[in-house]
């Protein structure tokens, strides 16, 4: 299991059994000091069980970012009931690390299987990683995008896309 899954999972079953956000590892690994935006989805059976997370980083190291997320995925995804202890053993966890966006000009230049992206009008914003199963075109991509993000369809937006490393 990568460290940064072994994080998330560790403090998922913290949190949820005891009431206890866990310290980061001391010393922290390298590859956890610096930061970056990151995003922890929990699938049980193969269905969305939560997912939360950052598209900047909002803490210090990569570790904080992790650990913030995975709690949050657990038990403050507004679209599902917290997890249950009795869950956590089905749970599968995988945690997305995020370049930074980068502005695009159209969505020509977009691949839902390589990038994720972020659509923005005024204050709303909707944000889709990439590879996500039953998404296979750009339009569809955008359109998630839109819904998520209150935007209607033939609003002006802004576009920006970036890469993960996937770890699960």
């Amino acid at each position: 299991m990568h460290p940064y899954v072994a994080l998330a999972k560790q403090t998922i079953e913290e949190y949820v059994r005891n009431g206890r956000k866990p310290a980061p590892p001391a010393p922290l690994p390298e590859n956890m000091t610096g930061a970056a935006g990151a995003f922890v989805s929990l699938k049980k059976a193969g269905e969305l069980r939560g997912c939360i997370g950052t598209i900047q980083p909002v803490h210090e190291n990569l570790a904080d970012e992790i650990i913030s997320n995975a709690i949050a995925a657990a038990v403050r995804d507004p679209r599902f009931a917290p997890v249950a202890p009795d869950e956590l053993a089905a749970l599968d966890i995988s945690v997305d690390v995020l370049s930074p966006p980068e502005p695009v000009d159209g969505p020509e230049t977009l691949d839902p299987k390589r990038y994720g992206v972020i659509v923005t009008a005024g204050l709303r914003r909707g944000l889709l990683l990439p590879d996500i199963g039953g998404v296979n075109t750009v339009g569809e991509q955008i359109a998630i995008c839109r819904r998520k993000g209150g935007i209607r369809p033939d609003e002006a937006v802004t576009l920006q896309r970036f890469t993960v490393e996937r770890y699960r």
